[in-house]
């Protein structure tokens, strides 16, 4: 009876993972704001937000050749400032603060070309400052706005802004430090769950651990306690690794360029499925996830990274962040791996979950691999 349930979610998480060839990094934007410290009631802003983004939703690519120009860009800026500024709205005392855009600039992230856009902001009183921000919910109900609030102390306070939390006040005397971990623990679990390249690496992993080799097939194992094992062993492994490099990566002590790293991770997803299909691996599978898990580490780490937060805030955020990917982790072991070991002797598990699914793995993150490493646009998202 529970058969058709479990194949028909894990049918449907590859179809979605296959219709997403470019969903490693969700849609990001970065916005900062610093309390003016001269005792003037001025908000300065700083909002850097993706061109792909833009170019998606009010169409940059004047000549429609797939590339931008910095051409292209320029002649776009008062339309960009009119359209992003229509999005964000601060308000203090129960009166809007009245916003001004300034000059643009472009910015490289980890993920790609960014505009930045300068503005201020003349508030009535900024004791109390709330914030809405409606950046491209509209097209991309997944965009996150990454938000980092200076205060006249030089106090450093975080949020993320999604369609759910559009709106949100902040008391510029004191940081809600725990609102802050806890905004941070929910978009690390957020993140590994539309991060498919890491749900498919880990699937990889975990879909051999119920079954057990001999003579060069697999049957169906005889342990849950064995199977158990062999998981933990893995998510240990994993967790382990990606949190050294997210550690790593999120304090500044080593950067490696996105597209490295992004090629490296729709690698990993492939080894990973074909040792599935041809065992390289056999008994060290765990060893895998540590290995591979470093480079996931810097995949998890751009989020942080690209928000540019001060030493005593990033290790909030780092935790929170780190926290809330290993909870969304377990949470996906914890579905798969009873059902799993339930259907571990059935036909459908071995040849379709397994071995299809382990095919299908290959041939997604193989796209994601060519897409990746040469740049280009394979599939629609």
């Amino acid at each position: 009876m529970m058969l058709k349930p479990f194949l028909t979610s894990l049918l449907l998480c590859l179809g979605l993972c296959s219709g997403i060839a470019h969903a490693h990094k969700p849609s990001d934007s970065y916005l900062s704001l610093t309390i003016d410290n001269s005792g003037k009631n001025i908000v300065h802003g700083q909002w850097d937000i993706a061109l792909r983004d833009l170019d998606f939703a009010i169409g940059l690519d004047s000549d429609g050749n797939g590339e931008l120009s910095w051409d292209e860009v320029r002649a776009r800026h008062a339309d960009i400032a009119a359209y992003a500024l229509s999005r964000l709205s601060l308000a203090s005392s129960g009166r809007k603060c009245d916003i001004k855009p300034g000059k643009q600039l472009l910015d490289d992230h980890t993920d790609g070309a960014y505009t930045v856009l300068m503005f201020e902001a003349d508030c009535p009183n900024v004791d109390m400052l709330t914030v809405q921000y409606s950046l491209l919910f509209d097209v991309d109900p997944q965009h996150k706005g990454l938000l980092k609030l200076v205060n006249r102390q030089g106090v450093v306070s975080t949020a993320i802004f999604s369609p759910d939390t559009g709106t949100q006040q902040f008391k510029l005397a004191d940081a809600d430090r725990l609102q802050q971990f806890l905004d941070y623990v929910k978009h690390g679990v957020w993140h590994i769950w539309i991060g498919f390249d890491h749900i498919l690496f880990l699937l990889s992993l975990l879909l051999p651990a119920v079954l057990v080799s001999r003579n060069k097939k697999w049957e169906a194992g005889t342990s849950f306690k064995a199977s158990a094992l062999d998981v933990l062993k893995i998510v240990t492994a994993f967790t382990l690794a990606h949190s050294i490099t997210l550690t790593l990566a999120a304090l500044q002590y080593i950067s490696l360029p996105s597209r490295w790293v992004e090629s490296a991770i729709a690698g990993s997803v492939i080894l990973a499925a074909l040792n599935n299909l041809y065992p390289l691996f056999q008994g060290k599978r765990w060893v895998v996830a540590f290995a591979f898990g470093l480079i996931h580490g810097f995949g998890f780490a751009s989020v942080l990274t690209d928000l540019g937060l001060p030493q005593s805030a990033l290790m909030l955020a780092l935790l929170g962040f780190n926290l809330g990917v290993e909870i969304g982790q377990l949470t996906i072991v914890a579905v798969f791996l009873p059902l799993s070991f339930l259907l571990r002797g059935t036909w459908a598990y071995r040849r379709l979950v397994f071995s299809a699914g382990s095919m299908l793995i290959v041939m997604i993150a193989a796209v994601w691999l060519v897409e990746r490493a040469f740049n280009l646009r394979l599939i629609s998202a």
